[in-house]
Formats: structure tokens, sequence, C-alpha cells
């Protein structure tokens, strides 16, 4: 049995899924406490300041960090321990939690994901890839996927709005902008081979699914040390309304206008995009994406 870490971090969003999982943070530590575990609960008014106090907290040395939240929660998790080998583990309390669909941990059900970090903890933990996004002065790790099309015009538009509260937030702001949404020119370069085209959306996927289980890219592997590039070529607005249903199926694959390549890295340029990376905006292209193999250590 692998002895269980002396001293956890656990960050803990307060208003994840619109703080109506408030209580979850607590009872993680609670229950962390009462195995054992050397708990030090991280928990700010807002992201920015618990970025911070994590960061520096993971400064001062640690056995593991766990997140209690949503993907936004995974993205501060995986860019303290991305490439460190200090393990991960993951309470999806949010409203999407796309990589703990993609991991096969509980996802609706907080209690039971706390139940599977607990059994976790005497394991190893599972090795998988991760992302470098490279934009501009900055660099950032993310674990599912990366917009820089429709998907995260969609994005950028959810993040504004305040109702209804859970994924089908995403899904109406889907339907707004597509009233307007027009395709834009690319520069996509993948592993090297440089081409120019129109696209109504552009993703760069190391997990299945983003916006609370839509499975843009279902073959995606977390562990296969590639990156899969998922593109849907210039569309009518009611074609592309018609695609969309069946994305949450993942049954999207064979359409006409889908094409999906493998790669290790990506880079992605327009004159009139933003790209999103695990739901965190990164801003304007263009951006550089490279997978690194087993770079994050999860409990799962």
């Amino acid at each position: 049995m692998i002895p269980a870490p002396r001293r956890l971090l656990v960050a803990v969003n307060p208003l994840a899924s619109f703080g109506r999982n408030r209580a979850v943070g607590p009872a993680v530590v609670e229950r962390l406490a009462g195995a054992g575990h050397d708990v030090v609960m991280l928990r700010e008014a807002n992201f920015e300041l618990l970025r911070r106090e994590a960061e520096s907290a993971f400064a001062q040395g640690c056995d593991g960090v766990v997140v209690v939240g949503g993907d936004g929660m995974v993205s501060l998790g995986a860019n303290l321990v991305a490439g460190t080998g200090v393990p991960l583990g993951i309470v999806a309390a949010g409203t999407g939690n796309d990589l703990a669909r993609g991991l096969g941990l509980p996802y609706e059900d907080p209690a039971a994901a706390t139940d599977a970090l607990l059994a976790a903890l005497e394991r190893e933990p599972r090795a998988i890839d991760a992302a470098l996004a490279r934009h501009g002065e900055h660099a950032t790790w993310f674990a599912c996927i990366l917009s820089a099309g429709f998907d995260a015009v969609v994005n950028e538009r959810a993040n504004r709005m305040t109702r209804p509260r859970g994924p089908s937030r995403y899904t109406l702001a889907l339907v707004r902008e597509l009233m307007t949404f027009r395709p834009r020119s690319y520069v996509i370069t993948i592993d090297g081979v440089r081409r120019e085209q129109k696209a109504m959306l552009v993703s760069v996927a190391n997990n299945p699914s983003l916006g609370g289980g839509m499975r843009i890219v279902p073959h995606a592997d977390l562990a296969d040390g590639l990156l899969d590039v998922f593109i849907v070529h210039p569309i009518s607005r009611a074609r592309l309304l018609a695609v969309f249903p069946k994305v949450f199926a993942g049954t999207h694959v064979d359409h006409p206008a889908v094409e999906f390549a493998t790669a290790k890295r990506v880079r992605l340029e327009s004159d009139r995009a933003v790209a999103y990376a695990d739901g965190e905006r990164l801003g304007e292209l263009p951006v550089e994406v490279e997978v690194v193999p087993g770079a994050l250590r999860i409990w799962a």
C-alpha cells in the first residue's frame, strides 16, 4: 500500500456551481483530516486571490494538491503541479467538470467524488498528458481543451452570463452567438505543416469534452502523447445548429464539415479570434500548443 501523503493543499472555489456547493470544501477537508492527512485549506474571496495564495503555499512544499470545484479549479491545480511530479486530486463540484468526466471520476456527486479521492490516495497516481499553451509572453498549462473559434466566443458570452445556473448556460450562450457568427480566417500549423483556411470552430483537445459534457473529440485519449485538432469548416448557421446537438453524444464525427487531426504541436493564428483553455481566457491569437506526455499525475 502506498503511504498517504503527509501534507495536502486543498484549494476550494467558494463559488463552485454558483455557490450551490459552498459546503463541499470544508467537508472534503474534514474527511481528509479524519483520514490522518495534514491538510491546509486555501479559500479566498475570488479566483485571482486564490491563485496567488495557492502559488505561495505550493512554493513552501507539499505532498499533493486537491482542488474542489470545476474545470477552472482544475486549471489552477494543473498550473501548479504540471511537470513537478506532485500529484493532483479532484473533487468535482463545478458546472462542467469535464476533466472529471474524462478521468471516469464522479462529477455530479461531491460526496462520491470525495470517496473516490480517499480511495485513490492509497494507490499510485495515474499519469496523464497535459498541454502547454504559449501566448504572448505567457505560458499556460491545460488538461482538457483549448478553444479558438465559435466555441471560444460562446465561452466568452457564457462567462458574462449569470443565468441560467448550470451547463444550460453554455447552451443558451451558443444559441445567442449563433445568430451573428461568421466563419473566420485562420493559419493553422500542425507539426510544422502550415495551412490557411476559414473555419467556424477550431479546438485543440487533450480530453474528449468541454462545456459540461459536449464530446467534441469523443476519441481523445488523455495518455496517448498526442493532441487532437478539431475543425468545423464553414457551414450555414442552420447546419451548425443542426450539428451541435450531435456533439453531446459524440455522433458528429462523420459530418462532412468536421475534420480531425492528431498533433504534438499546433500553432493557431487569426486576426479575429481569442483562445480559451479549460474555460479560462488566454487572450487573442496567436497561440502555440505543445503536448507534454505524462506531465500530470492524478489521483484517479
